[in-house]
């Protein structure tokens, strides 16, 4: 599988580079936690990408891809929401995938991962085309509306906290539903940017602000528990699995060989 991507030169704003990420291979750590969590490594042309996998007890085809913010790293905002949501979703029949970016802040590398990610769940059968929704914080907010946009295997985004650089496909997320949550007391990236976004954005959206919640959403977890859990709920019509996939089906040779062409931002 390849994603192609342009990014511009900073040493020449007139000039555009174009890049591209291969995915190779997949590398397991180790075996599952006692929360059913794995390790991974998806293999790349340009360098691995760390992430954390909950496999959904029923595979259903349905999965959701998490990212943080500008630093990257995994477990999510909120005392580690990604992580808690993550092992309770895959008892439900959802997998649950979090991506560590190669290069944290840089969104177009960032970008490249998330449609890797993507396309690993769909190529290793554990999700469905049009069955991942993206959910991103801060700076991954941003990351989440672009690749949810240009993804044609995502069923809708969410972007917490986010920033605006980076949200001008907000409007390409339609006719997928786009989630937008925000704390009132945010005192790195005001409400407003999340206000932006969501006047920018087409139907289906949602706006949902937090009285008196800081950027890490530490004030309002189970609001924010409640609120993600049923948009995941109604987006991937999540309800007990009377089909599965294949058993074993996570674990086959995947099929890949999709590229896409981004969009310079900034």
């Amino acid at each position: 599988m390849e994603h192609k991507g342009p990014k511009k030169s900073r040493a020449d704003r007139g000039q555009v580079e174009t890049f591209t990420l291969e995915l190779s291979g997949v590398e397991f750590d180790g075996e599952p936690d006692a929360t059913g969590g794995e390790m991974l490594r998806l293999r790349t042309s340009l360098g691995d990408i760390r992430c954390r996998l909950h496999r959904a007890e029923r595979n259903a085809g349905k999965a959701v891809t998490w990212m943080f913010g500008a630093g990257g790293g995994l477990g999510g905002p909120a005392g580690g929401i990604y992580e808690r949501l993550g092992s309770q979703l895959c008892r439900r029949g959802v997998t649950s995938l979090q991506v560590d970016y190669r290069h944290p802040a840089h969104l177009q590398r960032c970008i490249l991962d998330i449609l890797a990610a993507v396309s690993f769940l769909e190529g290793f059968d554990l999700a469905l085309p049009g069955g991942t929704v993206l959910v991103g914080h801060s700076f991954g907010g941003s990351v989440a509306i672009s690749a949810g946009a240009i993804h044609p295997g995502v069923a809708g985004v969410a972007a917490l906290s986010s920033q605006t650089f980076g949200t001008e496909r907000g409007s390409q997320i339609s006719p997928r539903p786009l989630l937008l949550i925000h704390g009132e007391a945010d005192e790195v990236l005001p409400d407003d940017c999340s206000r932006d976004i969501y006047r920018r954005a087409l139907e289906p959206k949602e706006l949902i602000l937090y009285r008196d919640c800081r950027h890490g959403l530490d004030q309002c977890v189970p609001e924010l528990d409640r609120d993600i859990t049923a948009w995941i709920e109604r987006v991937l019509r999540v309800q007990p699995a009377t089909t599965s996939l294949p058993a074993g089906s996570a674990r086959s040779a995947p099929q890949f060989g999709t590229r896409y062409a981004l969009s310079a931002v900034g």
